[in-house]
């Protein structure tokens, strides 16, 4: 597994996206948290979770405490992982998701997930979507002071335009060691995101990286997705064509760290994959 910085981290280049465990559909119990071990015996050492990931009219909280309760009863050393989770989002009972950047609320929603994970300090505390209805200073000045107080060591923020990306520089300084924006082979709307963290020295953690290609002939049932470029290079190598899309993201940017999501165990695995996988120029010529 090559490594990647986030912050003042050292992470595999591969994070994991633990919110397919809770939401609909979730795995159960036992399948979840094989599905965690499998990530960190890959060399994962990233896992991505949130206050509201969980399933519509269940209790908050329900990934976070899976992802503390599977790194608990893994075998090896967890002191490494780094635990990233956000703040500011809910969910309602006919399955919608909503938004409160309210300081008050986003401080009882860290607290609520520092005692969940069972930490001293959260590692990278992230506001999960800038709320229309709040300023976003006031938002982030909310998470500066959890981090004053210890209770937070780093800050991102998620769904962000390039103008709160630098209105978060300008509050957090050097806390703010992140952006987590949707980006895929599919959707590229976060272009200027992107080059920004670049710019910047900011992770950049893509959500949803395997847009418009999530589904192939590899996959069964459910029919295969549009055969694109990175179904023949995928076939050429004899790997899965999400193996190559992560790998391809990789290239994008020395600050990319793509964070798919799983809820079986060799689809980690497979993920975990991308991190060592060496496109060629060709073949990173065919692809778009």
């Amino acid at each position: 597994m090559r490594y990647r910085t986030l912050g003042t981290y050292e992470v595999g280049a591969i994070g994991y996206g633990a919110m397919p465990l809770s939401i609909e559909g979730r795995p159960d119990e036992a399948r979840a948290r094989a599905t965690v071990h499998a990530a960190l015996d890959a060399g994962i050492t990233l896992i991505d979770t949130a206050d509201s990931y969980y399933a519509p009219g269940g209790e908050p909280g329900h990934n976070e405490l899976l992802v503390a309760r599977a790194l608990a009863s893994y075998g090896g050393a967890t002191d490494h992982v780094l635990v990233a989770t956000k703040g500011g989002r809910g969910r309602t009972d006919d399955g919608g998701w909503t938004v409160n950047g309210d300081p008050r609320h986003l401080r009882r929603a860290a607290e609520a997930s520092l005692k969940r994970l069972g930490v001293e300090a959260i590692g990278l505390y992230q506001l999960h979507k800038p709320d229309p209805g709040v300023p976003f200073a006031e938002s982030l000045g909310a998470l500066r002071e959890l981090a004053d107080e210890g209770k937070i060591r780093t800050v991102g923020v998620s769904n962000a335009s390039v103008a709160q990306i630098h209105e978060a520089r300008s509050v957090l300084g050097g806390l703010l060691v992140s952006v987590q924006n949707r980006y895929s082979p599919a959707v590229r709307d976060s272009e200027p995101e992107l080059r920004l963290c670049a710019e910047l020295g900011l992770a950049f953690l893509p959500w949803s990286p395997l847009g418009g290609i999530s589904r192939s002939a590899l996959d069964g049932p459910g029919g295969p997705a549009p055969e694109t470029a990175f179904h023949t290079v995928a076939r050429d190598r004899g790997i899965s064509p999400q193996q190559v899309a992560l790998a391809w993201l990789l290239t994008l940017s020395p600050t990319l760290i793509p964070i798919p999501g799983a809820s079986r165990p060799e689809s980690v695995r497979d993920s975990a994959g991308a991190a060592d996988l060496v496109l060629s120029e060709e073949e990173l010529a065919l692809l778009p």
